[in-house]
């Protein structure tokens, strides 16, 4: 059944492609999106892939009026939440940002949602909450803890909800734990555009091959892992996406909070992911080795057999196609979205 989704980050990397998804199944999308590391281009974009309406509201999650806003001019049946900051190394630096960023927004969000009648979430959560797991692959019973603020304020947001949720049988929340998502959509109208330097490999990847970067720094060969260099779960962003719509529209399914992993449950190493860009689009990427960053650790990659048990999901597109892809928009959109 087709419901209207508010859609925070909509103009987001994970946004967009999620956007893409939900449109595509049916589903009405108001987007929510401060644009402060986002353009509003993407959603025009978005737009052109799916044929379908978005109205974008530019405002911050943190604002009740704004929310007010959409709730009131829409009717809005559920809530998908990936509005945030996220990247682990400037978490570190400034965490303040991070917790009031966050957290302000999350806690926003659920007031208004509650005032209006809408208890129904799908939450952009992440697998820096298992901290530096004993073993892996990483079920979603695992012990929780951290590294880092960003990783922090996922907890405590997953945390919120569970309270929320345990109070009011009426919300049905399901938490959804990131691992790496990579690539572009297909089309190549889409992909990844951080602003000034990438957080992430992928980008980071893409644009060293397309000589926009001298060269890639891969932080870290001495970690306990076969070639020295971290390992972690790549999985292609529209399977991420996929993931997402999965979870809309399993929402119904049982009240209460529930949590996922979305991740292929392969592990990937960076030195492989590296090879694997090259065999995929047969440009050579230049790098060179430098110090570990503060917050990362070695390996961490998914069991994703939950998604598939209660959520018939599943990733289906390789890291090779992932690689292509985001070398598709690299080279359509060499600077990114245009201003």
């Amino acid at each position: 059944m087709a419901v209207n989704v508010l859609l925070t980050g909509g103009a987001g990397y994970i946004g967009t492609h999620t956007a893409v998804e939900l449109a595509g199944a049916g589903h009405g999308v108001v987007l929510l999106d401060g644009l402060y590391n986002s353009r509003a281009e993407a959603v025009r974009r978005v737009e052109r892939i799916t044929g379908a309406e978005m109205p974008l509201y530019v405002g911050d999650c943190a604002d009740r009026a704004v929310l007010d806003r959409i709730f009131t001019e829409h009717r809005i049946d559920a809530v998908v939440h990936c509005a945030g900051l996220k990247a682990v190394g400037e978490s570190t630096e400034r965490p303040l940002l991070y917790y009031r960023t966050n957290l302000s927004a999350l806690m926003t969000l659920c007031e208004a949602m509650e005032d209006h009648g809408v208890r129904r979430m799908v939450f952009s959560s992440s697998a820096t909450v298992y901290g530096d797991p004993a073993t892996v692959p990483i079920t979603e019973d695992m012990p929780l803890s951290v590294t880092n603020p960003y990783g922090a304020t996922k907890l405590f947001a997953e945390q919120i909800l569970t309270d929320i949720a345990a109070a009011d049988p009426r919300w049905h929340v399901v938490s959804l734990r990131y691992f790496n998502p990579v690539g572009a959509h297909p089309s190549g109208l889409i992909g990844e555009d951080p602003k000034g330097v990438p957080a992430n490999l992928f980008p980071f990847i893409a644009q060293a091959a397309a000589g926009r970067r001298a060269e890639l720094k891969v932080f870290g060969d001495d970690y306990p892992t076969p070639d020295g260099t971290g390992v972690r779960d790549y999985l292609h962003i529209v399977d991420l996406a996929r993931g997402h719509l999965a979870a809309l529209e399993h929402l119904g399914d049982a009240p209460g909070w529930r949590v996922y992993n979305l991740g292929t449950g392969r592990g990937t190493s960076v030195l492989e992911a590296i090879r694997a860009f090259e065999e995929a689009t047969g440009v050579q990427v230049p790098y060179s080795v430098a110090a570990r960053r503060p917050g990362d650790i070695a390996t961490c990659y998914a069991d994703p057999s939950a998604a598939l048990r209660d959520l018939g999901f599943k990733t289906e597109r390789s890291i090779a196609e992932a690689c292509a892809d985001a070398w598709r928009w690299q080279t359509a959109n060499p600077d990114g979205y245009p201003d």
